[in-house]
């Protein structure tokens, strides 16, 4: 497994054209090891800029990435090898799928590693199973399955390649209720099973409260806040003053204690919420 740290990192659009717009303002960031982290804010604060930074889609123009320690720049030409540590996911996925059949997309990339083939069986299989796929899917066109399945087809053919960090820029976008719950209900098996570090992208606060250990909120190519979720979503006004919201349990917790009750406002799901004011009841 590995962690990722980004150092004084910046990074422009457009750089040396009339059209600069610097996306990423000297950046420092760690994401923990083995954790659930989750990247919040607005459309165009830099989040999915930064995340492509982690396995070098996108080189920055100062600042280091570093991965378990390394620069991963420090060797420019093994900037392949980083790509299969740190697997993402772009935001629509299934847009990507290419191949004939559900298994192949999936074993694309293990056969890109030069696995052997009962090597690339043993990984489809698994990232199937990972990603609540049927092996009655596997010789169908991923074409003609339903939104939610080719989203998980997408995320399985990355989890194949047994990256140690698993990056998805928002997951669930586009997705019913169901099929949301069921996209991150999969992450979260997939983190607690494998003990890997997984970086979600996302602009549902309620889903961040939901499933992430920690939260990193950017806005305008800066980290406004960072650290764990209770911590990060105590900080309501900060949150509220560049648009973004906190969970509706926290907010309901935020308002009683603004009129004197006395609660925990570090609630971040409706039965946490509910605990609290059962307990009003009790004293």
């Amino acid at each position: 497994m590995s962690d990722v740290r980004i150092e004084d990192l910046s990074y422009f659009h457009a750089k040396g054209t009339p059209y600069e717009i610097k996306a990423l303002d000297e950046i420092a960031l760690h994401i923990r090891e083995g954790k659930i982290t989750g990247i919040i804010g607005h459309t165009g604060s830099g989040k999915s800029t930064l995340v492509q930074m982690f396995n070098g889609i996108l080189k920055p123009h100062s600042g280091r990435v570093l991965l378990a320690g390394e620069d991963i720049w420090k060797k420019p030409k093994d900037i392949r090898k980083v790509r299969f540590k740190v697997g993402l996911v772009m935001q629509y996925p299934e847009y990507q799928l290419f191949e004939e059949t559900v298994y192949k997309d999936i074993a694309f990339g293990p056969k890109n590693m030069g696995l052997k083939d009962d090597e690339i069986d043993a990984c489809v299989k698994e990232a199937a199973e990972f990603s609540d796929l049927s092996e009655e899917l596997f010789d169908k066109s991923p074409f003609d399955l339903s939104g939610g399945q080719k989203r998980r087809v997408a995320i399985a053919g990355i989890i194949a390649m047994r990256p140690d960090i698993l990056v998805l820029d928002e997951p669930a976008a586009g997705l019913d209720p169901r099929g949301r719950t069921a996209i991150f209900q999969n992450i979260v098996d997939y983190q607690k099973k494998s003990g890997r570090t997984v970086v979600i992208v996302s602009h549902s606060m309620e889903d961040m409260a939901k499933y992430c250990d920690d939260l990193v909120v950017m806005s305008e190519g800066k980290i406004l806040l960072c650290g764990e979720c209770r911590e990060v979503f105590s900080h309501a006004e900060i949150l509220e003053s560049v648009g973004l919201d906190v969970p509706q349990a926290t907010k309901l917790l935020l308002a009683l204690k603004s009129r004197g009750f006395d609660v925990d406002c570090g609630a971040l799901t409706v039965d946490e919420a509910l605990e609290q004011i059962k307990k009003l009841y009790h004293n």
